[in-house]
C-alpha cells in the first residue's frame, strides 16, 4: 500500500511529475455530496481542474442524482459470479460500471455522523457484497480487485477525530475487495470562523491530484 497522505500534506517538490509527462489514467470521481456548492465540492474543483491540466480524464457522478436503494441482504446476488446480479432495478449497475472502467476510484464526500453520506454509503454496501462472491454456494472472484481507491473528504473536527472511523473503513473496504487504498486528503470546515477555501487548501488538493498521477508513473515503470 503506498499511502498519499493522511491527516497532513506530505509533499516534497522533487517528486513533482512535470505537466509535459504522459501519464494516461481514468478517474471515476463518485461525489457523495448533496451541495453542489458546500465544501466537498470547493475541495473537488481545483483537484478536477489540476487533473485536466495534467490531462488526466476524470467522470465525476453525483450520487444524489443517482437512484442507488439499501442493500436487501437477500444474496441473490452472490449466485452469479461473473457479474453484480442485483435483483434491484436501480442505477447501480451503471455507477459500478464507472468504477470498472477506471484506474482509481475517488470517493469525496463531507462526513456526516462521523463517516460518509447515505447515498455513498448505500452505494458501498452493494458494491462490496454483490462485487465479492464469498457468500454463495461457490467462491468466485472480487470484481473490483487490482483498482485503486483515494478519498477526498471534510468534516467539522480535527481531520483524525472527524475522518479516523472513514479512513478505517477504507482501509477494510479496500482489504475485502481487493483494492489498492492510496490514502485520504481531509480538510476541517471551522463553523464560518474563516473561509473553507484559502491558498494552501486549494494547492495542497491539487498536489493531491499530482501524487495520484505520481503513484500511478512510478507503478508502471
Amino acid at each position: 500500500m503506498f499511502t498519499l497522505y493522511s491527516w497532513n500534506i506530505l509533499w516534497y517538490d522533487r517528486y513533482k511529475c512535470s505537466k509535459d509527462e504522459v501519464v494516461w489514467m481514468k478517474l471515476c470521481v463518485l461525489m457523495g455530496s448533496p451541495r453542489r456548492e458546500g465544501n466537498t465540492a470547493a475541495l473537488l474543483r481545483p483537484f478536477l481542474e489540476e487533473c485536466k491540466t495534467m490531462g488526466v480524464d476524470a467522470e465525476t457522478v453525483w450520487l444524489c442524482d443517482r437512484r442507488i436503494s439499501p442493500c436487501q441482504g437477500c444474496k441473490t446476488c452472490q449466485d452469479l459470479l461473473d457479474g453484480l446480479g442485483c435483483i434491484q432495478e436501480d442505477d447501480l449497475q451503471a455507477v459500478f460500471q464507472a468504477m470498472l472502467d477506471c484506474d482509481v476510484i475517488i470517493l469525496a464526500t463531507p462526513i456526516y455522523a462521523f463517516f460518509c453520506t447515505t447515498p455513498m454509503k448505500a452505494l458501498l454496501d452493494r458494491v462490496i457484497y454483490a462485487g465479492v462472491k464469498n457468500y454463495g454456494r461457490e467462491k468466485g472472484p472480487r470484481l473490483l480487485e487490482g483498482k485503486r481507491l483515494a478519498s477526498i473528504v471534510t468534516c467539522g473536527y480535527p481531520p483524525e477525530e472527524g475522518a479516523g472511523l472513514w479512513e478505517e473503513g477504507l482501509k477494510r473496504f479496500c482489504r475485502h475487495g481487493g483494492l489498492e487504498y492510496m490514502g485520504l486528503f481531509c480538510r476541517r470546515d471551522w463553523g464560518g470562523r474563516e473561509p473553507f477555501m484559502n491558498g494552501e487548501r486549494e494547492q495542497a488538493v491539487r498536489d493531491f491530484a499530482q501524487a495520484i498521477r505520481l503513484s500511478i508513473r512510478e507503478a508502471e515503470l
